[in-house]
């Protein structure tokens, strides 16, 4: 006996019909609904609705603005080349720049160690007391590695002295650093 060829058996064996382009036009119909829905938010979103006059009805529709006649256009500068050239006669010499005084930086030096743990220490007790400092590692050629702990800078005497003496208070010796930066 001979198979219909139009029907086709699932792996349980039942027949079903087959259905021809459901995936294509599946997708077409998204593709047109999907355009619609896009073309109706953005006329949404734009304000703008093709299906309503720009007019109320009983309103007299907005007058027209023309745009305004061009105006003449600008003559180009006309250059002359004797004009162009540098005179012979001197110029006034530029003055040079003035220069700015150099201040110095004031620097409270709390100590100098060559284990870089005793430098922490000391910064995490100044920090405690809320103050700032920087930790400056030099190689002293005859003497070895040390790392400064300096407070500052300082561009003010009077608050470099109230720094100085809450060092005082808490017994900690400070050395006063001048250093004048270089240009």
């Amino acid at each position: 006996m001979a198979k219909s060829t139009s029907r086709r058996t699932d792996r349980a064996g039942t027949k079903y019909p087959r259905k021809q382009g459901t995936i294509f036009s599946g997708v077409l119909i998204g593709l047109t609904v999907g355009a619609v829905l896009a073309v109706g938010v953005a006329l949404w979103i734009t304000g703008n609705n093709p299906f309503m006059s720009s007019s109320a009805p009983g309103q007299p529709a907005p007058a027209r603005i023309e745009p305004a006649a061009p105006e003449a256009p600008e003559t180009a500068p006309s250059f002359d080349f004797y004009k162009v050239l540098p005179s012979d006669t001197p110029s006034e010499a530029e003055s040079p720049p003035a220069i700015a005084p150099v201040v110095p930086l004031y620097y409270l030096q709390a100590g100098a160690f060559q284990n870089p743990a005793d430098a922490d220490n000391l910064k995490a007790q100044l920090a405690l007391l809320g103050i700032e400092t920087i930790i400056q590692t030099r190689d002293l050629d005859d003497r070895g590695v040390f790392h400064r702990v300096r407070v500052g800078p300082f561009r003010a005497m009077d608050e470099m002295n109230r720094t100085r003496a809450l060092l005082t208070q808490n017994n900690i010796p400070a050395t006063l650093v001048k250093e004048i930066p270089t240009p």
